[in-house]
């Protein structure tokens, strides 16, 4: 992987990879339809979840105060000016999210190797929790939502699970359809969601006028010194009202920093803090409320048409979610984190609209799990926040060694940035951790499985190319065929072009050609594909051609890790080197490697194991590169690692 650090420490720009942003107002819409959707739907559930009687907080007038005070404030400290005002500037060329957050870490601290590999290691983490957070986020956004049918009509209490599980199997099933039809009215949906939250909230506050002595900050510090652990564990709820913070710096890239900006001060911050002083409000009234305190702002009449509009919007919280999962599965194949898989992209015109068909089943899977194995929203809230806060954590703490050794900002600024956050970030976690028995272990689980999947491919591929330069250095490329040449082998008709790891290797593909058709083709090109730590690489610096002998070329095409890789795409700009790939007449030779784990190569056996079996099943490389499945030919090698 390359380095490259963005210079302008600012997200407001287009992210650089040349499609023209629409005007603001349109861009604000779209930033509300899917930015938005799971930090916005959180009022479904974090307060219930919080006076949840297995957390042994009491339900008092004091307590509301206070609770409501601190997720009013922690909107304010952690979303508004940790993640809006500050984190939208860590963009790696106008992209944000956790891997590029992780790909920009560890370029400015490239010229320290062993720092590097700790930072990805970390990095690594956070995106492993991710995948957590996007197996709970659908399951008990819906679940929320379905659930007010209990609120309506209680006898429909045995409904909820079946609806759920039928709106999320929906869900899933049109996602191989792509986002862009139902994508256009996510935006005003949201609108009319935030607009009922703040108005509904407002009604709720003129009745009892008490709540707003949660405006104060004040309030929520005296209930934490007064309940001290009580209040340490109802952090671990608290945090519910931040989940869907780390969407609007992963959504950067979409839509940049101040359409995010403008939407999040402009609507949905007021419309989340009035709704949350509105069910603290109503909770003071009537204390019977908590049943659902959310479905109670509402009278009789509009609870039906509450629970149409609240699944819609978890519906879109869910999709902005599942979406984001595609789009770092993606950035984390190129980047040499996860093996090769099937992306579809389901938008002729928007790069960023894909389809990945195996994340979308086993997510599928596992969400199912989650609303069958926990069975209700209260139950699922245990499990939620562990996953959320070990990324807002680690994305803390990758944001450090953005800020001083890539814009190289003040020491003791940087210091007191990150610690302030820091401890925040921490107590947030720490509270969480406590809840792993009650479910946190399961998205731990998933970030587990997810972590070891990701190291191992990373390492043991780092061990592959490792062992290609080790055998280039005993036979180099250009030694290998001055010494081939020489003996004047057989050459036939047309182009092979033989994918190599290390352009300067000899590919196994090549040597079993030799060894079993005992011929060279007319012109033979070598070609090694890498990708770069930034999002896109400018089309002139795709491809560099390097002529060998006789007719012999070497060619390095290069992705940043949110293009679209089409092997035979770049070719076709090779005719500015006056080389031109005729379709009829171009193979392309492929090495499907056996490995054979060994003891020395710096991996347990068993992930050696995992690494092995993972190269074996790996997604169909030339369905990656997008080649012609009538021009590959596939050969064996078997490689000890």
């Amino acid at each position: 992987m390359g380095s490259s650090v963005s210079a302008v420490p600012d997200a407001g720009h287009s992210s650089g990879h040349g499609h023209h942003r629409p005007a603001m107002p349109a861009l604000a819409l779209a930033a509300l339809g899917v930015v938005y959707g799971d930090i916005g739907t959180s009022p479904l559930y974090t307060l219930q979840t919080v006076f949840d009687p297995a957390n042994g907080l009491s339900l008092n007038a004091l307590n509301v105060v206070g609770i409501v005070s601190l997720i009013v404030w922690s909107l304010i400290v952690v979303v508004s000016l940790k993640y809006v005002t500050l984190i939208l500037r860590a963009n790696n060329h106008g992209e944000g999210g956790i891997m590029a957050l992780l790909a920009l870490a560890a370029s400015s601290v490239a010229a320290r190797p062993r720092l590097r590999q700790t930072l990805l290691g970390v990095g690594i983490m956070g995106a492993a929790l991710f995948y957590g957070d996007s197996v709970i986020t659908p399951a008990i956004s819906v679940l929320s939502a379905v659930e007010g049918l209990e609120v309506a009509a209680p006898f429909l209490k045995t409904c909820v699970i079946p609806v759920t599980l039928a709106a999320l199997v929906t869900l899933f099933l049109m996602q191989k359809r792509g986002t862009a039809g139902i994508g256009i009215v996510f935006g005003p949906v949201m609108v009319l969601w935030f607009l009922v939250l703040a108005v509904v909230g407002v009604i709720n506050v003129m009745r009892a006028p008490a709540i707003l002595v949660a405006l104060n900050p004040l309030t929520g510090l005296a209930f934490c010194l007064h309940h001290r652990l009580l209040a340490f564990v109802a952090l671990g709820a608290v945090v519910l009202s931040l989940t869907g913070a780390e969407a609007l710096y992963a959504d950067m890239g979409h839509f940049g920093a101040r359409p995010i900006r403008l939407t999040w001060f402009g609507l949905v911050f007021p419309a989340l803090a009035l709704n949350y002083l509105g069910q603290g409000a109503l909770l003071l009234a009537d204390p019977g409320a908590l049943q659902n305190p959310f479905y109670k702002l509402f009278p009789l009449w509009a609870l039906y048409p509450m629970i149409v509009l609240s699944t819609v919007a978890t519906v879109i919280a869910s999709q902005a979610v599942i979406s984001g999962t595609y789009s770092m599965t993606k950035q984390a194949m190129q980047l040499g984190f996860l093996p090769r898989m099937s992306v579809i992209y389901t938008s002729e015109r928007e790069m960023g609209q894909i389809y990945v068909p195996g994340i979308n089943w086993t997510l599928l899977a596992a969400v199912v799990a989650a609303v069958i194995g926990f069975g209700s929203s209260a139950a699922l809230g245990a499990a939620y926040g562990i996953a959320v806060t070990g990324t807002m954590l680690i994305t803390t703490i990758l944001t450090f060694f953005v800020i001083r050794y890539a814009w190289h900002y003040n020491w003791l600024l940087c210091v007191f940035a990150t610690v302030f956050f820091f401890v925040i970030d921490a107590a947030f976690f720490s509270a969480n951790l406590l809840k792993i028995v009650q479910g946190g272990w399961f998205p731990l689980l998933i970030g587990l499985i997810i972590y070891t999947i990701m190291a191992t491919w990373g390492r043991g591929w780092e061990i592959m190319r490792a062992e290609a330069r080790v055998r280039a250095g005993t036979m180099p490329l250009k030694s290998y065929l001055t010494t081939l040449l020489a003996r004047s082998p057989i050459r036939v008709g047309g182009t092979a072009i033989f994918l190599s790891p290390d352009p300067d290797s000899v590919p196994h593909s090549l040597i079993n050609n030799l060894m079993h058709n005992g011929v060279l083709h007319k012109r033979v090109v070598f070609v090694t594909v890498n990708s770069e730590e930034i999002p896109w690489v400018p089309a002139s610096e795709r491809v560099t051609v390097h002529p060998l002998d006789s007719d012999c070329y070497q060619i390095t095409i290069t992705y940043g890790f949110m293009d679209e890789v089409d092997l035979p795409c770049a070719l076709k700009t090779c005719e500015a080197y006056g080389l031109t790939f005729e379709p009829t007449e171009t193979s392309y030779f492929l090495s499907r490697a056996t490995l054979v784990p060994t003891r020395d190569s710096g991996m347990a056996m068993w992930r050696e194991r995992l690494f092995s079996v993972m190269l074996h099943n790996v997604g169909n490389v030339a369905a990656y590169l997008k080649l012609p499945a009538n021009r590959v030919i596939e050969l064996g090698a078997r490689v000890e690692i």
